[in-house]
């Protein structure tokens, strides 16, 4: 009885990861825009590339015979390289995966509203698996590669895996919380009952009237209505404080 109850006391903690799709910023912020889409992961990712370099410089000179000293140019940024497993053969008759992966393929296509702003972008989007922070930055796709690996009856793929490239988008250095001395990081939250924006902000920043920031990255006109099961994402606390 004990291992059963630890089974499902597990299942239920377990922290789904996502990429949050955002709207491109206008003008020069480095904060994403609006949110279009969570992508949640059916299954979580069995192994993660992530790769960093750093960009160095040498000139080479007859003068010395042992080569030049190289110089440091600076840091590359980070990239980070996911698969994503997708699978509906308990429903072979859908075309979860095919939306599913269209979903995903649309992060490699220019937004409308970007074009409205005469800012043509893709999305920028943000990989979140529970406090696996140091995966977690603002990027955009790159590429996504899909292999379809089963079929229904009809020819609709019902099994795929997705192989999904993001390189980050460089920002502002991270600044501190002075009241924990932790780095703060964008997340994305859902709403629950009795939630609001300005509890939310004094929350997440102690200071009830930044719930304008979170109005403003979520692109939200009336902020005494918000819907329970709703995600929001609540700009890093540099972004809001800066």
């Amino acid at each position: 009885m004990a291992g059963k109850t630890n089974k499902a006391g597990a299942g239920k903690s377990l922290v789904k990861a996502a990429l949050a799709i955002h709207e491109p910023p206008v003008g020069h912020s480095t904060t994403p825009g609006a949110l279009i889409r969570t992508f949640s992961f059916d299954f979580n990712p069995a192994q993660l590339a992530l790769s960093r370099r750093a960009q160095w410089k040498t000139t080479p000179t007859a003068a010395v015979r042992d080569g030049a000293l190289p110089e440091f140019m600076g840091p590359e940024p980070r990239e980070l390289t996911v698969d994503i497993f997708l699978d509906s053969s308990n429903d072979p008759g859908g075309n979860t995966v095919l939306k599913k992966v269209e979903a995903l393929f649309s992060c490699c296509e220019v937004t409308q509203k970007s074009i409205a702003a005469k800012q043509p972008s893709t999305p920028w989007v943000v990989f979140q698996w529970g406090s696996f922070s140091t995966a977690r930055f603002t990027s955009y796709v790159s590429s996504v590669q899909a292999t379809y690996t089963l079929f229904g009856t009809t020819g609709t793929p019902i099994r795929a895996t997705c192989q999904v490239r993001l390189h980050e988008i460089p920002g502002k250095a991270k600044g501190q919380n002075p009241t924990s001395g932790a780095l703060t990081a964008q997340r994305v939250h859902r709403v629950v009952a009795g939630d609001s924006l300005s509890s939310l902000a004094w929350r997440e920043y102690g200071d009830a009237t930044a719930w304008r920031a979170i109005a403003e990255a979520n692109g939200i006109d009336d902020p005494t209505r918000l819907a329970p099961g709703a995600e929001l994402v609540l700009p890093a606390g540099e972004e809001v404080n800066g």
